[in-house]
């Protein structure tokens, strides 16, 4: 039975949260704030960036500047470095750790803050602190995804480095791995995707669905994937498909597609049964779905398949039969 609410027990209620705001701080977020930010200078054009963009030849050197800012009123000390980016299972933007064997061999790598690898950051003090990046020689052309740590008592913050080495590039994307899985508004589309080139790619994604004895609502489609593949990635998502049917069998036709002429096509197929159904009723009603499916097979391929032509008409039963007919010889066998 639901509380309803009366005068003693609303001021009840406002005397208990008058005490809660008294007894909690008067900035309970302070604790959470760093005290300083990490992002790009800004460029010529005294513009805000949101990530590093560098673009450069194999063996060139590219150089850069970090904005540091103390908001406080102590100062901070605050370690530089540089770390390989990734993508995660599910397609969101990571960084490898600094410990040894991280795996940190890439462009990552090639980023060097030399003595400013330790800067001190006096109160209220915004310091820009330059950073150079080498790319080896032999770097193979594309993007190399990578970042800027700054690390201070325990607290990170990475800027992205968007390094794109000259040379030929190439989109290519695969989908793969597609399945249905759960059932009704918990009905999901799984899929992989996997970077197959040399350039970030943020892909489209379009979902046609086909239910083999009556129609089915198409799941959402045409629609920017909120991630970005990097380059020999590959990333799981799904889609929701609150729309799958409780008793069908259902193909589903995944397209996706990316700039640079990118199109990869793949299908999954799944046979719904509803949970009701106990063991042996839901195996007689899958068998009974599977016949329909034969059936249904067999009708669409009688009617693809041309038939006999028209049978000749009957001899007359009356009256002379009429000479045969002389055919000339081709060498051929009759």
């Amino acid at each position: 039975m639901p509380l309803l609410p009366t005068p003693r027990r609303a001021a009840a209620v406002l005397l208990f949260a008058a005490a809660l705001l008294c007894a909690a701080p008067a900035h309970p977020a302070a604790a959470d704030e760093p005290g300083w930010t990490a992002e790009p200078a800004a460029g010529a054009a005294a513009t805000a960036r949101p990530y590093f963009y560098l673009a450069g030849a194999p063996g060139s050197v590219l150089e850069d500047r970090l904005a540091l800012a103390n908001t406080t009123d102590q100062e901070r000390t605050v370690t530089l470095r540089g770390a390989d980016a990734y993508n995660t299972a599910d397609g969101a933007f990571a960084v490898r750790p600094a410990a040894p064997g991280s795996g940190t061999t890439g462009a990552g790598s090639w980023i060097s803050f030399g003595a400013a690898a330790t800067v001190k950051v006096p109160p209220r003090t915004r310091a820009l602190v330059p950073f150079t990046l080498t790319v080896p020689p032999s770097s193979p052309p594309g993007d190399h995804p990578a970042a800027v740590i700054a690390t201070e008592s325990g607290h990170e913050v990475g800027v992205r480095v968007h390094l794109r080495v000259g040379g030929p590039t190439l989109a290519a994307l695969t989908v793969e791995d597609v399945a249905v899985r759960g059932r009704g508004p918990a009905a999901v589309i799984a899929y992989t995707l996997v970077n197959r080139g040399n350039v970030a790619l943020v892909p489209e994604l379009r979902i046609r669905a086909e239910a083999l004895t009556g129609e089915v609502s198409d799941p959402p489609r045409g629609r920017s994937l909120p991630v970005e593949v990097l380059p020999g990635q590959r990333v799981e998502l799904t889609e929701p498909w609150p729309g799958a049917p409780a008793l069908d069998r259902v193909r589903v036709t995944l397209t996706v597609t990316a700039p640079g002429g990118v199109r990869a096509v793949a299908t999954g197929s799944r046979w719904f049964v509803p949970l009701d159904l106990d063991g042996p009723a839901g195996a007689g009603l899958l068998g009974l779905g599977a016949a329909t499916a034969a059936a249904l097979y067999l009708v669409r391929r009688r009617r693809s398949v041309p038939g006999p032509g028209p049978e000749p008409d009957a001899p007359p039963t009356a009256g002379p039969t009429p000479p045969a007919p002389h055919h000339e010889l081709t060498g051929a066998a009759r």
